[in-house]
């Protein structure tokens, strides 16, 4: 991989939050997971982003009812369910026949929403799963990393505690985990794009205000438009038909951690609104790593008629987090709570002063068989990241839209599902700054002087099509194509000027089968195309400035090309004896993988180093289970478990050979046994165990194995919106890394590129509402 075979001009990634530029590893998971909610269901067949209710049969997505009475509340408005437009809206098709072949029923709680979204996801030959909200309400919901526990095949860390999101699903974005923005997995709220050219952002991923999240892992994103190797990540979000009339939540505990939310939702006739105003502090485990955040979360619906209806959503975030930067693996053994030298006196840290997200959604069901949605998205991201010698302020304003069609049909007999749409992101106005920080750096220039000015212009246009059908009894085929045009353009303005540009037009087919040998028990396959063009800043990766004011900074643009992957899944899932299961195996045939190197002129100037990589492999297997072991008088005993296995690594590389690539552990475990008394009480012990992880290109420097055991308990009232929680997280005061930046290698000593995890830590809160 001659591109990082020796240090490069690095790229300007204007980027890392919380630590610069810092591939996925272990998730953490130290809250916990209740029996009384989130089953994660890696199912199979085909699915859309929109739904319609279908009569439910033998090829119908398995289904998981609610028996369990000690289980979370569902909320009064008994409509809630299918209310929203985006609810429901796929058919549950299948022929007469008596029994229901798919149907599963287990004795863990969902609320409808949940259901039918498990109904929905389970029609895609291959691993998607639901993650139920009203689980993480159980205990501590500080990140939104929290929001991601127990769900195999998805790395998801808050760096140093902040409220960052470090994702990764199958070594997407494997060295684009701690800048800015996220890559290599597809973001949406409702259905419509949060994603844009330049990346996800992180500050508007408030994990209160979620009603649920759709995980679909790889190609299973197809439908939403994702064509990205992670595959789609859709937050849907509360609304006045699933939601308390006033809520109140506060959580507070060590290293200066408050959080508090006050919401409100209701339904007036054809109107409903939700509301959500969320404000957080922490001081921080580790020195500078304060963080305060401020957001607005709110949404109004109007059903025009029982065929009509519109949303219009609006977030607002605040957000303003330290930076420690990194630690060797010997700091990390002796003190985690320490700083970077000399970071530490700089005062680093990333403000994103007020980032607003506008959208609005129209869904017209035509007539029983069809349905049509459309949506616009207007976003501004402005961000100041002051993490080196300069400061770099970022001023970007984000335009997408979506349409999506989707029939059913009977096709010679057989039932039948058709998906098409559209998805379209653009830059409308991106511009870059560096500015002088550290006078002692500039000592001549004047504080606040421009260094660089660069623009960036970039666009994802995506048609994609897709149909499922039922080729015979319980034997679904899903066959599928996209085409995915991506501009990408930039230019520097000063010191000096440099441009470039890239034109990428590409065709992703998808194919894939779902069987389901009996009511209990389902098998799955598909094979599909990613391709995913490089983030617009990432090609300002070219040559430095050799003198002048910009010295050390980028200069000169590099022609990346897009990533590609053909990757081939077989799984299965289902339900015996009390136990549900969910497996999945993939291998990915990647090619022009794009990796990126941190160096010490690459973090002093908040650079870093991106290139297309020789041919690589990804190969993993994402195991789930969730077992009742004993269960009395409507009281519960279960264990839930996640196990992921990743294998990335280099095929024949000139340089690197067959070495793996860092930034991610090979081995990945959690598990959890949990008590569920149907008098309110519950409390859960769970175990979080990592492999280690590869810190550098040779293979040489790698961060420590880790074990750590957490605790939670708490009461829920009965039949009433009230609830109080204990959590007790890193039980053994463990001093551990939650993840590394990768760099060339180690060499004689050992380099700082660890992420510290937090310390012992006892957290409380209350939640109170009322109709």
């Amino acid at each position: 991989m001659d591109h990082l075979a020796a240090p490069l001009p690095a790229l300007m990634v204007r980027a890392s939050r919380v630590c610069s530029f810092f591939m996925t590893s272990p998730v953490r998971v130290s809250a916990l997971l209740t029996t009384t909610a989130l089953v994660t269901t890696s199912t199979a067949a085909f699915a859309t982003p929109m739904e319609m209710t279908h009569q439910p049969s033998a090829a119908a997505a398995h289904h998981i009812s609610a028996t369990h009475k000690g289980s979370g509340h569902v909320h009064p408005h008994t409509h809630g369910a299918t209310s929203d437009s985006m609810e429901g809206m796929h058919h549950d098709h299948g022929p007469a026949h008596s029994h229901t072949a798919e149907q599963i029923t287990v004795t863990h709680h969902h609320t409808p929403a949940v259901m039918q979204a498990e109904r929905r996801l389970s029609r895609i030959p291959g691993g998607t799963s639901v993650i139920d909200a009203s689980v993480m309400l159980r205990g501590r919901s500080a990140t939104n990393a929290d929001s991601f526990k127990y769900q195999a095949g998805v790395f998801a860390q808050a760096p140093c505690g902040s409220d960052d999101l470090r994702i990764s699903i199958r070594g997407s974005g494997i060295q684009t985990g701690l800048n800015a923005t996220r890559s290599g997995i597809l973001f949406l709220f409702d259905g419509l794009p949060l994603t844009t050219p330049i990346g996800t952002v992180n500050e508007l991923q408030e994990p209160l205000g979620i009603k649920y999240t759709e995980v679909l892992r790889g190609g299973n994103g197809f439908d939403y438009g994702s064509l990205m190797l992670g595959g789609a990540i859709n937050y849907v979000t509360n609304t006045g038909y699933d939601t308390q009339t006033y809520q109140a939540r506060v959580e507070a505990g060590s290293f200066g951690y408050v959080k508090e939310q006050l919401s409100s939702g209701k339904v007036i006739g054809k109107h409903d609104y939700y509301l959500s105003v969320t404000n957080s502090y922490r001081s921080g485990y580790q020195e500078n790593t304060k963080s305060t955040n401020f957001g607005v979360n709110f949404n109004y619906g109007y059903k025009f008629n029982d065929r009509v209806d519109n949303r219009f959503f609006f977030r607002y975030r605040q957000t303003s987090e330290g930076n420690p930067y990194y630690l060797t693996r010997a700091q990390v053994a002796q003190n985690p709570k320490q700083a970077q030298e000399p970071y530490r006196y700089w005062g680093t840290k990333t403000i994103e002063p007020g980032t607003k997200y506008a959208a609005d959604r129209l869904s017209i069901r035509v007539d029983d068989n069809s349905k049509i949605m459309l949506g616009f998205v207007y976003m501004n991201a402005p961000m100041d990241h002051e993490l080196g010698n300069t400061s770099s302020l970022y001023d970007i304003d984000y335009a997408s839209a979506v349409l999506s069609y989707q029939r059913h049909d009977k096709l010679f007999g057989h039932q039948s599902d058709t998906d098409a749409g559209v998805y379209t992101t653009h830059d409308l106005h991106a511009t870059i700054e560096n500015r002088v920080r550290r006078s002692q750096a500039y000592p001549n220039v004047p504080f606040g002087a421009l260094v660089t000015r660069s623009h960036l212009g970039g666009s994802d246009n995506i048609f994609h099509v897709s149909n499922n059908t039922e080729l015979f009894h319980d034997f679904w085929l899903t066959v599928a194509g996209a085409l995915d045009y991506s501009p990408r353009s930039g230019s520097q303005t000063y010191p000096e000027k440099s441009r470039f540009s890239q034109d990428a037009l590409y065709f992703s087919p998808r194919a894939g089968f779902r069987y389901v040998i009996n009511p209990h028990i389902q098998v799955y396959g598909n094979v599909s195309r990613s391709v995913q063009p490089a983030q617009d800043w990432q090609y300002l990766s070219g040559s430095l400035y050799t003198s002048g004011i910009a010295q050390g900074l980028t200069k000169d643009w590099a022609m990346l090309k897009p990533q590609t992957a053909t990757t081939f899944e077989v799984g299965t899932s289902g339900e015996y004896a009390g136990t549900q299961w969910s497996l999945s195996y993939y291998h990915s045939a990647v090619r022009n993988e794009l990796l990126s190197v941190m160096t010490p002129t690459s973090q002093l100037y908040n650079n870093a180093t991106y290139g297309n990589a020789s041919p690589t492999t990804h190969q993993g297997v994402e195991f789930a289970l969730h077992s009742t072991l004993y269960q009395w008088s409507g009281n519960i005993i279960s264990l839930r478990q996640a196990y992921t296995y990743q294998d990335f690594r280099f095929n024949h590389d000139p340089v690197w050979g067959h070495n793996h690539i860092p930034g991610i552990p090979q081995h990945y475990y959690q598990g959890e046994l949990h008590l569920d008394l149907k008098n309110g009480f519950y409390a859960a012990v769970d175990a979080e165990v990592a492999s280690s992880v590869l810190a550098s290109y040779n293979n040489q420097y790698r961060a420590a194995p880790y074990h750590i055991y957490n605790f939670n308990m708490g009461y829920q009232w009965p039949k009433k919106h009230r609830q109080v929680y204990l959590s007790f997280h890193n039980l053994a005061n463990k001093h551990y890394a939650t993840g590394v930046v990768p760099v060339y290698g180690s060499g004689n000593a050992q380099p700082s590129a660890l992420l510290v995890g937090d310390g012992f830590g006892i957290f409380a809160g209350i939640s109170v509402g009322f109709d």
